[in-house]
């Protein structure tokens, strides 16, 4: 049966609403997509930076995203941007119990319970819990610890808790509009499981979004993001120094220099053409004098990161892979390799998962509606509990 699925993903710059399809012909087909700049919200996601267009820049995504599918949105899934969550992770521990004792689907959902004892109250609404591995009587970690003998059960768990404040700011504007907001969704989350593969997760990994404005820095292992931070330095802010060093309208600095700026050596001198602007003459600018601009940025961004890695407590081993998505450097060639050289550490670009929106611009919508999908699956199980392990049962109490 075929499943028609919505979802609206607020990124820094974009807001870009979804229509995909799910049945037994394709897992996750995209049939209508809405993409429309907007402001964004605050660094810290305390607020949007211009709250009285943002209604009407999500009426335009979802009407785009409408037409192209042919199909009337009555109620959508909502992302929840990286900076408008917080991340708790905890170690929880459950006896077991029983003649010849071994773990049951019981006693996976109370060490969930006992990890979200440990935590007490949390700010926010709990729109995503998963583990990041399960253990019983201190042996090797695993994500399906169901049947296995023993006398304890213990458990990494990770929690994602959005802003109150985003969560009714939402549901009241999509409300007004005659739109149910059905569930909401960790975005950073659904990017991660997206474009992490199970064995890179399985060693701890990294995923590096470079968006507009901010970047988020996301640390994964099993089925949990455990690290999440979001950086205020984005592609943006290499685009507003070159606008203002070298005195081009922004626009121009975007499309004429930030965007082809090769960060690698070519054998052929690069030069970067601008037009003539008002009373400015057309110019050409070198790359001696281009780069220092761009390289200062991603230098301090650079450094932001291994910061952010550092304080986060994560123990990244010599097998833990790291990648890159996002418009910010990903896109420019040798913009892997140059963060690669200032991180210390190999970065890899993030594998494609589909053959539609595929871009780095997309991942987080992606990975947005990948999660959705999943949860759906699980859903419509007449019993989700556990058919399928462990790992694909938590993905089924995401959203809230």
């Amino acid at each position: 049966m075929k499943t028609t699925v919505s979802s609206i993903d607020f990124g820094t710059s974009k807001i870009v609403a979804l229509v995909a399809e799910n049945g037994s012909a394709s897992r996750c087909d995209v049939v209508g997509a809405g993409i429309v700049t907007y402001d964004g919200f605050t660094a810290e996601g305390e607020g949007w930076n211009n709250p009285n267009d943002l209604d009407t820049r999500i009426r335009e995504a979802i009407a785009q995203a409408e037409k192209q599918s042919h199909h009337k949105i009555r109620d959508i899934n909502v992302g929840v941007p990286g900076a408008c969550t917080k991340v708790y992770v905890t170690e929880a521990t459950v006896s077991l119990s029983g003649p010849d004792p071994k773990v049951t689907p019981g006693d996976v959902n109370a060490i969930f319970a006992a990890a979200e004892t440990n935590l007490g109250v949390l700010p926010g609404t709990l729109i995503h819990s998963s583990p990041a591995w399960f253990r019983v009587d201190g042996g090797k970690k695993t994500l399906e610890p169901v049947g296995i003998k023993g006398r304890e059960l213990k458990a990494m768990i990770s929690f994602v808790v959005a802003k109150a404040s985003f969560v009714d700011d939402v549901i009241r504007r999509l409300t007004n509009m005659g739109i149910t907001p059905k569930q909401f969704f960790s975005t950073p989350a659904g990017e991660a499981m997206l474009y992490l593969d199970e064995k890179d997760r399985d060693f701890t990994a990294v995923l590096i979004d470079v968006g507009y404005q901010t970047t988020e820095v996301m640390a994964v292992e099993g089925d949990a993001l455990i690290f999440h931070r979001c950086i205020d330095i984005g592609g943006g802010d290499i685009t507003a120094e070159l606008a203002r060093e070298l005195n081009v309208h922004f626009p121009t600095a975007e499309k004429n220099i930030k965007q082809p700026f090769v960060y690698s050596m070519s054998a052929t001198p690069e030069t970067y053409e601008v037009p003539a602007q008002g009373d400015m003459p057309a110019r050409t600018f070198t790359r001696d004098e281009v780069s220092p601009i761009v390289t200062r940025v991603v230098d301090e961004l650079a450094q932001e990161i291994k910061n952010a890695l550092d304080e986060s407590g994560v123990k990244l081993s010599s097998w833990s892979n790291v990648y890159l998505t996002g418009g910010g450097i990903a896109l420019n060639r040798g913009g892997k390799d140059y963060l690669s050289s200032k991180l210390g550490r190999p970065v890899r670009e993030t594998p494609r998962r589909s053959n539609k929106m595929s871009t780095p611009l997309f991942s987080s919508s992606m990975g947005l509606m990948n999660l959705i999908v999943d949860t759906i699956e699980q859903q419509r199980s007449a019993d989700s509990s556990f058919i399928g392990g462990v790992r694909k049962f938590f993905r089924s109490l995401v959203g809230g």
